[in-house]
């Protein structure tokens, strides 16, 4: 297998966090460009990080080339302001920027989506999220890995309040075997699993991973 060159959207929030952590340290992966709209905080010589106008990707054309695109970036409604805003950043960027890249000859693309993501969903978030795993599937990548992680247990300094209660609920849940195909998951492990993927399965036309798939 050769070396691959890593594209990452967003790369500061927590899965994109530990996604960089993990690349940076794997042999397998000669470099890594982040494209962001703020800095994200880890330093490294084969991480290049390209502050960017999501809503003029075009712009960035030239930058956006390389072996596979991890994107994971995403807002709630309560931070992006309203539901057009999260639609945006859930949306249209994820697409625009995946556009791009498969015009670019980016061969891998690997997305986390959500558990339960369904355009026909008569719940937004959820509807969002199945509305872009049907558009990215009909961009012409050689390889696509979509991932529906459960509850993501994220890093102490991003977790929000009501994640933190929701996790304890499942784990209570969990604990009487209640509800265990949505046992909460680690960015950790969820971005360990996105990485093995691209490298040993490259060969998949498309695969969706379900949380039981991801554990």
């Amino acid at each position: 297998m050769k070396k691959l060159d890593a594209l990452i959207i967003g790369a500061t929030g927590a899965t994109g966090q530990q996604l960089i952590s993990q690349l940076v340290e794997d042999a397998d992966f000669n470099s890594i460009s982040a494209f962001v709209r703020k800095n994200p905080n880890i330093r490294h010589k084969k991480l290049t990080v390209h502050k960017i106008d999501f809503s003029r990707i075009e712009n960035s054309k030239e930058l956006i080339k390389g072996d596979v695109l991890f994107s994971c970036l995403g807002t709630t409604l309560k931070d992006a302001g309203s539901k057009d805003k999260q639609f945006l950043v859930d949306y249209t960027y994820q697409y625009e920027f995946a556009k791009v890249a498969s015009e670019n000859d980016v061969s891998i693309y690997s997305l986390v989506s959500s558990t339960g993501a369904n355009e026909n969903s008569l719940f937004f978030y959820p509807k969002i999220k199945g509305k872009l795993e049907e558009a990215v599937k009909k961009l012409p990548f050689n390889t696509i890995h979509i991932f529906q992680p459960p509850t993501l247990i994220r890093q102490k300094e991003l977790i929000r309040i009501g994640e933190k209660i929701g996790i304890k609920i499942f784990k209570g849940l969990n604990y009487f075997g209640i509800l265990k195909s949505q046992k909460p998951l680690s960015v950790s492990l969820l971005a360990k699993k996105m990485i093995r993927e691209v490298k040993e399965n490259e060969k998949i036309k498309l695969k969706t991973y379900k949380p039981q798939e991801i554990f």
